[in-house]
């Protein structure tokens, strides 16, 4: 009875402390699905038709040992470094604010072009883009600094983080890019060698975090979305359709239940995502009937989904072209044309820096 006693204590002390002890990974899981009619309102427009737009969240939070384990175990939850997603000079609260700031400027880029698309004039002003943080073995150490305000990027004025971000990735890794900065008072130009993007290693990057300063739309109409403490900018692409349905006469929806995820810039372009099985999952136990889903992280997607259906987008134009195809007859979607289909998933088993 004693050699029980012994092994349940022993046992319990394991199982606690593996609760206690904390790893350098974060836990990513399936997180909310809210309604984009609930969280958007437009001025003089209210949604009257059938369907909905949804934005899809994660949750991460640090891992314990247990939950370690867990998401190493799990197909469809995933642990990251946290140094990989809160740079290592960087604290938990600069971080956060950071976030917050990107998912205003997605608030605002979702807003210019919503109403652009609608047919309305929206100027932007700006202050220039800020330099946040040098990330560790940046090429741009000892020549750019935080508190630098980027003002043009190979002579091309910028106003916006992702013109910044834009402008970066036209060049090959390894190439330089030229970047006009202002320090203080003085303006000064520079020529940085590019590196690749710690997350994308195709694509060309500097290592820095970057926030648009001061910056707004003028816009003809008042417009609030509010997401609470959600922050990020991956929501963008669903924004600007949510605006767009109450600004344009057709029902984008079809009647629908969409959800889906993506940055959008500035000319419409869908960018990619983290999380995104975790999104899909989230999506698919809310019942929605479609997930629409930057072309880049569309394989991971698909292989998150179940009954979901999961299209792939590479910018705003293919978003809007797959849901007027849900009006029509039962088309077939392809990501290679613009003669939209549905393609049923195979089922499966159960941060902005430049």
């Amino acid at each position: 009875m004693r050699k029980i006693f012994n092994f349940a204590f022993i046992l319990f002390i394991i199982i606690s402390l593996g609760f206690l002890i904390q790893t350098d990974y974060y836990l990513i899981k399936p997180g909310s699905v809210d309604e984009l009619g609930n969280l958007i309102q437009v001025e003089g427009e209210v949604r009257k038709e059938e369907g909905q737009f949804f934005m899809v969240t994660v949750t991460q939070h640090p891992a314990n040992l247990w939950n370690y384990l867990y998401g190493i175990w799990h197909p469809f939850l995933d642990v990251r470094p946290i140094s990989k997603v809160i740079p290592p000079d960087m604290s938990q609260e600069e971080y956060n604010k950071l976030m917050q700031s990107w998912m205003q400027e997605s608030k605002y880029l979702a807003q210019i072009i919503a109403l652009r698309r609608a047919g309305y004039e929206v100027p932007i002003v700006s202050d220039g883009v800020e330099i946040v943080e040098l990330m560790a073995g940046s090429p741009a150490e000892g020549i750019l600094k935080a508190g630098d305000i980027i003002k043009a990027v190979e002579g091309k004025k910028v106003n916006l983080v992702e013109e910044v971000v834009e402008y970066i990735q036209q060049k090959e890794v390894g190439q330089k890019v030229r970047i006009t900065i202002q320090q203080g008072e003085k303006i000064k130009e520079f020529e940085v060698l590019t590196t690749s993007h710690q997350e994308e290693p195709r694509k060309a990057a500097l290592g820095i975090y970057v926030r648009t300063l001061n910056w707004q739309p003028l816009l003809p109409l008042k417009i609030d979305i509010d997401t609470g403490p959600v922050i990020g900018p991956s929501a963008g692409m669903m924004f600007v359709l949510e605006i767009l349905d109450r600004l344009l006469p057709e029902n984008l929806t079809g009647g629908r239940l969409v959800a889906g995820t993506g940055t959008i810039s500035i000319d419409g372009k869908v960018g990619g995502i983290g999380g995104v099985k975790q999104k899909v999952i989230a999506a698919e136990r809310a019942g929605i009937d479609y997930f629409l889903v930057p072309a880049e992280n569309y394989e991971d997607a698909r292989q998150a989904a179940g009954r979901i259906n999961v299209v792939s987008v590479r910018n705003l134009d293919e978003a809007l072209g797959f849901l007027q195809s849900l009006n029509t007859a039962c088309q077939y979607y392809t990501t290679t044309t613009l003669e939209w289909t549905i393609m049923k998933p195979v089922p499966t088993p159960d941060g902005i820096a430049t």
